[in-house]
């Protein structure tokens, strides 16, 4: 009998930008038969180039997560490709842009988070902080990233709510409720299954959990309801692989901080997602992967040393024997709906397909408040979070008739101004890091892969990388 032709597999490349930190690797897809192409975007009118080499490699699925500097631009080259499937969609990667548009996304799809409150319009958020109630949280909302908590700030009074505007300029204006918190879980999934969820709690006396700020964090006994609400999020956001911080709050409630496509994670992790794809890509030629719930409580009792350099880990299904039965069935979960036993909880969590979409519900020339407000003539009503209260009724729209602002980033005269302080970089030098790098790129390098610079550029010799961190580590801690 003669063998079935087998389905030809789609190209797949992988994503990458100058200066920014790779997720993904070809080794997270083990045993793919074809050539993984790869494509790197250069920063600074690339985008025509760009295009070019993809169609020319004929590729078919690009993988990579797009950092919140080049985002509006990959909306322009998706849309120019639209025969080339992204993976997460850029529609999946909406909420790596901006905490605005997790709650933008949030608001669409009724998730709770805290009561949160969004200005253009200087003399509404002016008008806002004198009527409200404190203490409230005033975060960035748009930038390169968050800086290990450096644009998080916790005001307690209108005068300084007043004062931090006045200092920060930030825009939009981003206000949410103080809520106080226990802790928060880092939850990630693959498929819409939870792979990994980990405690991180905050030091006596603080209410920052980041572990950068001295918090703590342990991989026990995360509730299973608070998983369900990740899985409800990541099935909303149609992600192939997503993130969530969830706020559990000393009012028991549970409420999304933080969603993306973009987080750390342990390379076995991001091999896990590699299986996962080239399962969805294959019409079943690799096996879809098998991932228990609670595995994080097991491994996560490894050295943290250890979990960083492992790959490749696999686990077989469950299936009852004697010895199965007397080991699994010994551990249960407390839940809502009684005690329950690890396997059967698995079985409640499968991992699932995303779908795949043509329509945009995201286009950015609806959404992309941060460029377009003050360009275009037109209202915005923005929708109050439907778990809190509701928003007061003068604030509930915002107005586009405010003198156009930019959105708070470096200018190429205060990176330059930076880079000069540090011995080796003189004016020549500022102005070839960022005529290559552009202001965005160069401090994605900074913050993400500062090594790289070291690399790309022969002249930044490991003293002057060295001062250079220095000097913007120096910087950040004056914002």
């Amino acid at each position: 009998m003669a063998k079935q032709k087998q389905d030809k597999l789609p190209k797949i490349g992988m994503l990458y930008l100058d200066h920014v930190l790779r997720f993904f690797d070809k080794s997270n897809f083990k045993g793919w038969p074809d050539k993984i192409e790869t494509v790197t975007y250069h920063w600074k009118n690339d985008k025509d180039r760009f295009i070019k080499e993809v169609k020319r490699k004929k590729i078919d699925i690009l993988i990579g997560n797009i950092p919140a500097t080049a985002y509006e631009t990959f909306r322009e080259i998706a849309r120019a490709l639209p025969n080339v499937q992204f993976i997460p969609s850029m529609d999946t990667q909406f909420s790596n842009k901006s905490k605005e548009n997790v709650t933008r996304f949030a608001w669409k799809y009724d998730i709770p988070i805290p009561q949160t409150y969004i200005f253009y319009d200087k003399e509404k958020a002016a008008k806002f902080i004198d009527k409200t109630e404190f203490p409230k949280i005033i975060k960035k909302s748009y930038g390169p990233s968050n800086y290990g908590g450096y644009f998080v700030h916790k005001v307690d009074s209108a005068q300084e709510a007043h004062n931090l505007l006045a200092q920060k300029k930030y825009h939009p204006a981003y206000f949410q409720d103080f809520v106080l918190m226990s802790a928060d879980v880092r939850v990630m999934l693959i498929g819409h299954k939870p792979v990994c969820a980990f405690w991180r709690r905050p030091p006596e006396g603080e209410w920052l959990t980041n572990t950068s700020q001295g918090g703590s964090m342990d991989y026990m006994d995360v509730p299973k309801e608070l998983l369900d609400l990740a899985v409800q999020v990541s099935k909303n956001a149609n992600a192939e692989y997503w993130a969530c911080d969830i706020a559990v709050g000393e009012d028991g409630k549970y409420r999304i901080l933080e969603c993306a496509t973009a987080f750390a994670a342990f390379p076995y992790i991001r091999d896990w997602i590699g299986q996962y794809l080239m399962w969805k890509f294959s019409n079943g030629r690799f096996p879809k992967p098998n991932i228990p719930l609670y595995n994080w409580e097991e491994l996560g009792k490894m050295d943290a040393s250890v979990l960083r350099t492992l790959r490749y880990i696999t686990f077989g299904r469950y299936t009852p024997s004697y010895d199965g039965a007397y080991f699994l069935d010994k551990k249960t979960k407390e839940t809502e709906q009684g005690e329950m036993y690890l396997h059967e909880l698995d079985a409640l969590y499968p991992i699932l397909l995303t779908e795949d979409r043509t329509k945009e519900e995201w286009p950015s020339d609806k959404w992309n408040f941060q460029d377009n407000y003050g360009h275009t003539v037109r209202k915005v009503h923005a929708k109050s979070n439907p778990v809190d209260r509701e928003l007061p009724k003068e604030l509930e729209e915002v107005s586009s008739d405010e003198s156009e602002e930019s959105a708070v980033m470096l200018t190429e005269k205060k990176m330059k101004k930076i880079l000069t302080k540090v011995e080796g970089i003189g004016k020549k030098k500022s102005n070839e890091l960022i005529k290559e790098l552009g202001v965005d790129g160069l401090v994605d390098a900074l913050e993400d892969a500062p090594e790289k610079l070291k690399k790309d550029f022969d002249w930044m010799k490991k003293k002057v990388l060295k001062e250079l961190n220095k000097q913007w580590e120096a910087f950040k801690s004056k914002l």
